[in-house]
């Protein structure tokens, strides 16, 4: 009987020091990587379609070249590394498909390969793949190779195309407004102007946007949160004011629609949480508007985005809520 009272104590006791432990909220989701993946290449063909219409066949050679570069190197080195092959997640393939459409179209051959490399070996696979790099790998690359082959990655001279257009030009026009010379704002928004091959058109970005929206790939949290702060920034920075036709250049010039649909929404490299994401959201906007105006360059998209990647474990750590459960008697 004794015996019997003792195990009961020992139970008791050993119970207390066990955390109490509710049912779990599991949540069920359909989504895949593949999945994810895929949704995000449909909603860049727009942008994808009409570079390659606006900047000809040489493009269209590039997007193919960086795609089937990074996919290679993808499988390449898990295969080395006898590592299972990932490339069905279509994971390389965005990467690879991001890396072209932030390259101008009169790049040399071999700064795809070089990019390719970059994103795919040193900023994905050394940290471990998927899920595990520190920051964005076609933004990764493309401020490599900004800033090891600038000659070549800020040429945005360029001639017809499939279009017909028949223009060539050196400077972007944000540039253009950066120096406070004319712009044409319904040329930024349709996309008939100097710059990357995928940044030019805001109206093919925004339907790409769009239909992540709808497909709850993405939220708004973020991007929105990035364009308003932007918007704020550049009328309070800017020096003209709330000036509706030079915020809206800001808006429809240079790569930030690609950045704020495509790659600051990156799974990896964004906070998991909303509210995480609304600050991260305010800080890239500031971050862009700080280099823009106040920076000796037009751009500034692809910084803020590094920049912010990095500064991600610090939201996190302050906006990821506490365990569920809790521990008798603390």
């Amino acid at each position: 009987m004794s015996e019997n009272v003792n195990d009961k104590n020992n139970m008791s006791s050993t119970a207390e020091s066990l955390p109490s432990v509710s049912p779990t909220p599991h949540v069920r989701d359909k989504s895949t990587t593949g999945r994810i993946m895929g949704c995000v290449l449909l909603g860049l063909l727009p942008a994808t379609a009409l570079g390659i219409y606006n900047f000809g066949p040489r493009a269209l050679v590039i997007v193919i070249s960086c795609i089937a570069l990074c996919v290679l190197f993808e499988w390449g080195f898990e295969k080395l590394c006898k590592k299972k092959s990932t490339v069905k997640d279509l994971s390389a393939a965005l990467t690879g498909l991001l890396l072209a459409l932030n390259l101008p179209v009169n790049v040399p051959w071999y700064i795809p390969l070089v990019g390719s490399f970059v994103a795919i070996i040193v900023i994905k696979q050394l940290f471990g793949g998927l899920g595990q790099n520190f920051m964005n790998p076609a933004l990764g690359a493309r401020c490599f190779l900004v800033l090891s082959f600038s000659r070549y990655m800020t040429d945005f001279s360029y001639k017809s195309g499939w279009g017909g257009t028949d223009v060539i030009s050196s400077a972007t026009p944000l540039a253009d407004v950066k120096n406070g010379l004319g712009f044409d704002l319904t040329s930024m928004f349709l996309g008939n102007e100097a710059g990357t091959i995928g940044e030019t058109s805001a109206l093919a970005l925004l339907l790409g946007g769009i239909f992540l929206l709808c497909a709850g790939v993405i939220t708004w949290h973020l991007t929105g949160m990035y364009l308003l702060s932007l918007v704020i920034f550049v009328a309070v920075f800017g020096g003209r004011g709330f000036d509706p036709a030079y915020i809206a250049a800001h808006l429809f010039g240079g790569g930030l629609m690609l950045g704020a649909f495509f790659m600051a929404t990156d799974y990896v490299t964004r906070p998991i949480t909303k509210k995480g994401q609304i600050i991260y959201g305010i800080f890239l906007g500031c971050l862009t508007g700080i280099f823009r105006i106040f920076g000796p360059g037009a751009e500034g998209v692809s910084y803020a985005i590094i920049i912010g990647n990095l500064i991600v474990p610090l939201i996190e750590k302050i906006t990821v809520p506490r365990h569920f459960g809790y521990r008798n008697g603390s």
